[in-house]
């Protein structure tokens, strides 16, 4: 997996090392020679991972860092700090500024790769999602929300596996000063654990040192699990075992902590997951309403037209394919003029939305109901022949005439009744435009015949087919 890096140095000397280095593994690389620059380059060229020094002169790694992080539109490249620096407090200093990771000089090559390919991994699938929510704030649609890297985590769910009695208990006691957690001490029981807590879990910790499990195995088993598939996981792993956190890197986990645990150091790789975690679920979030409102009519709920004429042709396709029936219907509520002009707009949209509701009612889970415009409506039934389509219009013209409209006028309720015309696909050479113009043809006769009606199309345009059990 190919990806852009920033390597951020004063000393020329390094960066062509690292430079090489990276380029012999077909990475692309930009590169800058102080804070300064390192934060143009990242707001110019969008690198996948920045490796960025601590000691530079004018501004410093750690405050560099900070700058990134605030920037919402740097914040979520990840970070990982390269110095000469090796001592506890560096690294926490590091994390706390937001870096992802801390390698120290002279560079570990295979532990380096390792975390660049894991970072990349996580940094794909963030842009992707921050690409869909950007899309949804261009149509104004969404906003992009708020910085979540710099956002207060604090009561956020932990899950922590840890099978040490002694270790477990003080990890659990120092991570509830900040978090919500549950220790599991019986690896057996996580399974149920993360279905009681499904939903509701920001981040595992998990030890790979457990007594009688295989702990990167379960944390392994934890990516494989919808509940918890894109939950963040920390495994804990003992200082001199390189090799294993060099395995659970590639596996797919998101970050280790060494044991024994420094606790400032835990405190910041945690919230540097939850928070990455949070703004990960906020794009995410905004990408479903930017869906929900793009294709569904803000009044009713119901489908839009702009979805409505893709789901249509796609379906008519499908039936065609299949030589399975395919009915449509088209109803119009009688008189609605007078409902607006009568008692207000904010009165009929009352209406709509219950005529919307018993539309629901009267049709199956795979009928999908749109709304096309003013006060009429379009009801696609797949696998429905048109003595069924005129059965389920039949029970929504009833239920309509039969269940008066409550409004929020002294009158308190108003009877309306629909109209509803129906066409069926014929199965050989139709069109969308075929199928939904005999339905508003019989629409307009409906109307035009008395109203309060159900139309089928003319007996000598509809298909024969077998009858198929729709479930009504």
């Amino acid at each position: 997996m190919t990806a852009l890096i920033l390597v951020v140095d004063d000393v020329p000397a390094n960066v062509k090392l690292l430079e090489a280095k990276l380029l012999g593994e077909y990475y692309d690389v930009i590169t800058a020679k102080d804070g300064f620059e390192a934060i143009d380059q990242a707001r110019k060229h969008k690198p996948d991972i920045i490796l960025l020094d601590v000691m530079m002169p004018g501004m410093d790694g750690f405050e560099t860092c900070r700058r990134l992080k605030d920037d919402p539109d740097t914040s979520h490249i990840p970070v990982v700090m390269v110095t000469a620096l090796n001592e506890k407090a560096d690294r926490v200093n590091g994390l706390e500024a937001g870096a992802d990771d801390f390698t120290t000089k002279p560079v570990n090559d295979a532990a380096l790769f390792a975390r660049i390919k894991s970072l990349v991994r996580i940094k794909v699938l963030m842009d992707e999602i921050r690409l869909r929510d950007k899309t949804g704030a261009d149509m104004g649609i969404i906003s992009n929300g708020e910085n979540s890297f710099t956002a207060d985590v604090s009561g956020s769910k932990i899950i922590l596996i840890d099978d040490d009695i002694a270790q477990g208990k003080h990890l659990f006691d120092k991570l509830s000063e900040y978090y919500t957690v549950t220790l599991v001490d019986n690896p057996s029981e996580v399974e149920s654990t993360i279905e009681q807590n499904r939903g509701a879990i920001d981040l595992l910790i998990i030890s790979t040192q457990l007594a009688d499990f295989d702990g990167l195995r379960l944390a392994s088993h934890m990516r494989n699990m919808d509940a918890v598939r894109n939950i963040p996981i920390i495994m804990l792993i003992e200082e001199d075992d390189q090799r294993l956190m060099l395995k659970g890197l590639d596996l797919g986990i998101n970050d280790y902590l060494l044991m024994p645990v420094d606790y400032n150091e835990m405190f910041a790789r945690v919230k540097t997951q939850i928070r990455r975690r949070k703004y990960q679920e906020m794009l995410k979030a905004n990408y479903q309403a930017s869906i929900s409102m793009a294709i569904t009519d803000k009044l009713t709920g119901l489908y839009n037209r702009h979805y409505l004429d893709t789901h249509l042709q796609n379906t008519v396709t499908q039936s065609l394919q299949t030589k399975k029936p395919l009915s449509l219907l088209i109803l119009d509520m009688d008189f609605f003029k007078l409902v607006n002009d009568t008692y207000g707009h904010d009165v009929g949209d009352e209406v709509l939305k219950q005529l919307s509701g018993m539309i629901i009612d009267a049709t199956r889970s795979s009928d999908l109901i749109a709304r096309i415009g003013g006060e009429e409506f379009m009801v696609v039934m797949p696998e429905t022949d048109t003595l069924q389509a005129y059965d389920t219009a039949e029970r929504i013209r009833r239920r309509v005439e039969n269940s008066p409209f409550k409004i929020s006028h002294a009158d308190g309720f108003i009877s309306k009744t629909v109209s509803i015309g129906v066409s069926t696909l014929n199965l050989h050479g139709d069109t969308v435009v075929d199928l939904a113009k005999r339905a508003d043809l019989s629409l307009y006769d409906a109307k035009h015949t008395g109203r309060n009606r159900v139309l089928p199309q003319p007996a000598s345009e509809r298909p024969v087919v077998e009858k198929v059990d729709t479930g009504f």
